[in-house]
């Protein structure tokens, strides 16, 4: 019977042996499935053709203009029929105005690559129109790239007597299905990026700054464009972070650092005869830092008539802006007849942060034409300027809806 009961003890110590080493075997099977996947680099088309300035005599150095050879190099990869990419590489090249105009005849969306330092020649008269770089009448544009877009506009301002128009460091004109990302714009002598006439626009990931003393330097001026979206970028300049002009329809703002700068505007609306409606613009989710003004509508007085309405102004952050909010009907001109522009449907949503006015709503609309359908919901700003001044809101001809918590105090 001892017998017996040791050959069964055996017989069970064999048993779990050799389940342990089937399980460890079913184990060692299943570690790969554990190990992650090998990540890889996305590939880069290998029917794609590159088109490298370089060999179409770019000198880089920042001492020779290399305009002409950009342009051949351009003219290259447009005419390409295959897939294009244009590539200004590593290195410092100067160049003057310069035009990459399509129709392109490759498939879309055409490249330009932007890993270099482009420097503008600093020389106003140069330019005979608004522009230093132009990309024209193009049916789907990527610029992207690491480098710097540098429009040497110290050199320049100080000619700047109120009313000159100097270029855009970068203009898209007649654009549609663009996108440019990634780019750094610096010292335009102008406006850094200007969007005009086009349709179905992406500006992301930017990086713009010039000295809040720079004149007319707008970050991102838009006009009679369509499906414009800006987002994830910071900008720090001498006037509006982001300018939303006539003929704007369907723009949004999203992730936008502003500061310093004269924050998120709309307008100015009605300088000129036969202006088109702005409609359909939101800003959301952005933030603005030591700006003169945060979010902001203003309009000419003596204006001929247009509207701007539907109009979303929401979770913003102000950190130490002069005026917050603000509706300004009598901007930028010296005649004494009111506003013609239509301001309606405008909301102010979860806007918080401080003040350095103690005029954290400024409503000044148009006896003409009275501000309509105005809401403000859940507006918190504090007051912290140099002196110990009640905190108020101002409101002329506007017409006024307010839910949720109010600070400053509404206008009654």
């Amino acid at each position: 019977m001892a017998i017996t009961m040791k050959s069964l003890a055996n017989a069970l110590l064999i048993l779990c042996l050799l389940a342990a080493s089937c399980e460890a075997k079913g184990l060692g099977r299943r570690a790969p499935a554990a190990i992650s996947p090998r990540r890889t680099a996305p590939r880069r088309d290998p029917n794609e053709k590159v088109f490298n300035v370089l060999q179409y005599g770019a000198k880089p150095g920042g001492k020779q203009d290399s305009a002409l050879s950009f342009i051949r190099a351009w003219r290259a990869a447009c005419t390409y029929r295959g897939t294009a990419r244009l590539l200004i590489p590593m290195g410092t090249f100067l160049i003057g105005a310069t035009i990459f105009q399509g129709p392109c005849l490759g498939p879309v969306p055409i490249k330009v690559q932007i890993a270099g330092t482009l420097k503008a020649v600093p020389d106003p008269s140069m330019y005979e129109e608004d522009f230093w770089i132009l990309f024209e009448n193009i049916n789907g544009l990527l610029v992207t790239g690491t480098g710097t877009v540098d429009g040497q506009g110290n050199a320049v301002w100080k000619y700047n007597d109120g009313g000159s128009r100097f270029p855009s460091s970068i203009k898209f004109n007649h654009v549609a299905n663009g996108i440019i990302r990634q780019i750094t714009s610096v010292n335009p002598m102008g406006f850094h990026i200007s969007i005009v006439l086009s349709q179905n626009i992406r500006a992301k990931h930017l990086h713009i700054t010039a000295p809040a003393t720079s004149p007319n330097t707008d970050g991102i001026h838009i006009s009679q464009s369509s499906v414009v979206k800006v987002s994830r970028s910071v900008i720090s300049t001498g006037d509006d972070c982001v300018a939303i002009i006539q003929g704007s329809t369907d723009v949004s703002v999203k992730k936008v650092t502003c500061g310093p700068g004269h924050g998120f505007s709309v307008g100015s609306l009605g300088k000129y005869p036969d202006e088109k409606d702005v409609r359909g613009v939101v800003v959301t989710n952005c933030t603005l830092r030591n700006a003169d003004n945060g979010v902001r509508i203003k309009t000419w007085g003596g204006s001929p008539p247009s509207q701007a309405s539907n109009i979303l102004f929401q979770d913003i952050i102000m950190d130490n802006v002069k005026r917050p909010i603000i509706i300004d009907q009598t901007y930028g001109s010296k005649s004494n007849s009111p506003s013609r522009v239509k301001i309606s449907d405008v909301r102010y949503i979860n806007i918080r942060g401080t003040s350095a006015s103690e005029v954290g709503v400024d409503l000044k609309c148009s006896e003409a034409v009275p501000c309509e359908k105005l809401y403000f919901s859940n507006i918190n700003l504090k007051y912290y300027g140099p002196k110990k001044l009640p905190f108020t809101s101002t409101c002329t001809n506007a017409k006024v809806n307010y839910v949720g918590n109010q600070f400053p105090p509404p206008c009654r």
